[in-house]
């Protein structure tokens, strides 16, 4: 049985898409599953996350590859192959390049960063994701919980029309700081209230694909 691809996408940048993609695939490797990460934004950020996680251990634990916005689909195929799930971080902009990856997706994230510019910038990714026919989530990240800001954000998104998880990744240092180690908040601090959050949030993204 083919694995299944969860691709994170969002037209504006700075929305915490690459650190969403990471602690995903390390919780998903924590619960056993085997698991592959698929760069196609040409920054780099979760390529450079991967050489910071060899470089801290003999074995990463998961596959990296890279691929242009025209090689992901094969790219994609090819390691579903292989792995339960396959997590794809995306550049920043939404345009055809994005479709193959939406295409060979179960599921795509919209992180929505605490901001008015962030959430005007979700609508033309979930206008995408509809032509396409892909399942989506929107996520509410690097929230406050006592942001009048993160109140507004949040209950905007509950009028756009498509789903939201019930879980919010807050605003936490230690997001920033794994991105740099090369690991994930369920390997650093597993009991950790941002270890707490990804893992709820994976047993909602669990219930989408599984419903």
């Amino acid at each position: 049985m083919a694995g299944r691809a969860i691709t994170v996408a969002q037209q504006k940048g700075g929305s915490g898409k690459t650190t969403l993609a990471v602690n995903l695939a390390i919780a998903l490797l924590g619960r056993g599953h085997t698991v592959a990460v698929l760069d196609t934004d040409p920054q780099g950020s979760l390529g450079r996350w991967f050489m910071a996680r060899r470089a801290a251990m003999d074995d990463p634990g998961l596959e990296f590859a890279t691929a242009s916005a025209w090689g992901v689909g094969y790219e994609c195929e090819k390691l579903k192959k292989h792995h339960d799930f396959v997590i794809i971080d995306t550049p920043p902009k939404i345009d055809s390049d994005l479709r193959p990856a939406l295409r060979e997706s179960a599921l795509v994230l919209v992180p929505v960063a605490t901001s008015h510019v962030d959430l005007w910038a979700t609508e033309s990714v979930l206008e995408l994701t509809q032509r396409v026919g892909c399942p989506v989530l929107m996520v509410l990240n690097r929230a406050s919980s006592r942001a009048k800001l993160t109140a507004e954000v949040s209950g905007a998104l509950d009028g756009l029309d498509a789903p939201r998880a019930r879980t919010a990744l807050s605003s936490r240092v230690i997001y920033a700081e794994v991105m740099g180690e090369g690991t994930g908040v369920t390997e650093r601090a597993p009991r950790g209230p941002a270890a707490v959050e990804v893992q709820a949030l994976l047993d909602e993204i669990g219930g989408v694909l599984d419903g």
